[in-house]
């Protein structure tokens, strides 16, 4: 069987709205190397995008999975509840940042995790307007269109948004947007479009993801925190990307000293199987009335039980630490990259978020197709790169944080080997 061939029969199985960042059609995948169905190997710096934080089939994940699958696997927590799923939420509940009483919902996407934020902050408010910022990213449902700030895909063409959903600009240091915009954009709102007394939520991301790996400023963070106080609105941090180990806590909201009212997850919670959650202050969380918040997949036995052994995991393994380490020794790489190629304008990210962004030496404008370029010499050379950003002009590095040091050492090599004939192309 060949990548080809199967790539035809996607074709004309799938629909073309379904997206495709490669051709190669995973086999088989062992912590951050996967083989396809002709048998070549790759080595992962993209992780799922950031979801198998702790590795493709780490085995203590692998056997919770498996000793839950020979229980049950699902009862529907609503009809039948199950414990695991409760110690889970209280794991969870003590471990988001916030020094107050806190209670979790599950769900099983993080689109339905900023859409269920949403709903808690709009009937615990009785206010209906969200404010979220350009260039985020919190998913494909309408309300997740409504609240991304990027219109191409992921808006265009799907008609009219949701109402009372309005978009500020997100600091993006490389394109000279600043905190003082960003909150300036607030005050310009609040002045000509907007009661702050009818907003419900404001909606960010502490590391902007698909929008280019932008971190959001201590100066921002604190700064939205003390406006949401003024104006008794819900904070909401959208920790689906950030989550887990990956920004060097087990959430990045732990670097900025202040805390969101509520905070979505997803992703890294359960290493590879669909599971989210909203976590955040008992008082909003119990807004809503029985039946109001949930699904039939919501907290699926499967999932719940991942991720407890995910937690574990970051935990024996000190995977924060980890991720610091990795994230220092690629940042480092990649200046010495810098030093032989000027479209290398910025290298960011905390712990082992990292991202590089391309422009053209001369002009100075985002460099959309180097940056297409390096991830397919990457591609060619065996290595699996993600590329981000508003102008696509990013590479965005997110490499399980259990990488074992050779496969890390190559795939940098096999990094500055692209960038080199990226160049060169």
């Amino acid at each position: 069987m060949l990548n080809a061939e199967v790539a035809l029969r996607r074709e004309d199985a799938i629909s073309r709205g379904v997206g495709m960042m490669t051709q190669i059609y995973a086999d088989r995948a062992l912590n951050a190397e996967v083989w396809d169905i002709e048998g070549n190997r790759y080595i992962d710096f993209a992780a799922g995008i950031a979801v198998v934080n702790t590795g493709h089939c780490h085995p203590r994940v692998m056997a919770a999975v498996t000793e839950q699958l020979g229980r049950f696997t699902h009862t529907c927590h609503q009809v039948m509840p199950y414990e695991n799923y409760i110690r889970l939420a209280e794991r969870l509940n003590e471990k988001v940042p916030g020094e107050f009483k806190k209670k979790t919902i599950f769900v099983t996407t993080g689109a339905e995790a900023c859409e269920n934020a949403v709903k808690i902050a709009r009937i615990a408010t009785g206010r209906n307007a969200v404010i979220a910022f350009g260039g985020g990213f919190h998913g494909r449902t309408f309300m997740g269109m409504s609240l991304t700030g990027k219109v191409e895909p992921y808006k265009k063409g799907f008609g009219a948004m949701m109402p009372d959903v309005f978009h500020v600009p997100f600091p993006m240091e490389p394109h000279g947007i600043s905190t003082k915009d960003a909150m300036a954009g607030i005050e310009k709102l609040f002045k000509s479009d907007l009661d702050p007394a009818r907003v419900a939520a404001i909606i960010f991301e502490p590391v902007q993801g698909e929008g280019g790996f932008y971190p959001a400023p201590a100066d921002l963070v604190k700064a939205i925190r003390a406006l949401c106080d003024t104006h008794g609105i819900v904070m909401i941090a959208d920790e689906v990307q950030t989550g887990f180990a990956r920004t060097g806590h087990l959430f990045a909201m732990e670097a900025y000293g202040v805390s969101a009212d509520l905070t979505t997850m997803a992703k890294g919670l359960a290493g590879g199987l669909p599971l989210a959650a909203v976590t955040g202050r008992a008082d909003l969380m119990d807004a809503a009335n029985p039946g109001g918040l949930g699904g039939t997949y919501a907290g699926n036995p499967l999932g719940v039980a991942a991720a407890n052994a995910v937690l574990d995991v970051i935990e024996d393994e000190d995977l924060c630490a980890r991720a610091n380490e990795l994230g220092s020794r690629l940042k480092q790489r990649l200046e010495s990259i810098r030093a032989t190629a000027p479209e290398i304008v910025d290298i960011r990210g905390p712990g082992f978020m990292v991202a590089v962004e391309f422009a053209n030496p001369g002009t100075k404008a985002p460099d959309a197709g180097f940056t297409a370029r390096v991830r397919a010499e990457a591609q060619k050379r065996g290595l699996i790169l993600l590329t981000c950003g508003v102008y696509g002009n990013v590479v965005r590095f997110l490499a399980p944080i259990t990488i074992p040091d050779a496969h890390f050492a190559e795939g940098l090599d096999i990094l500055e080997a692209s960038v080199a004939a990226a160049r060169n192309g």
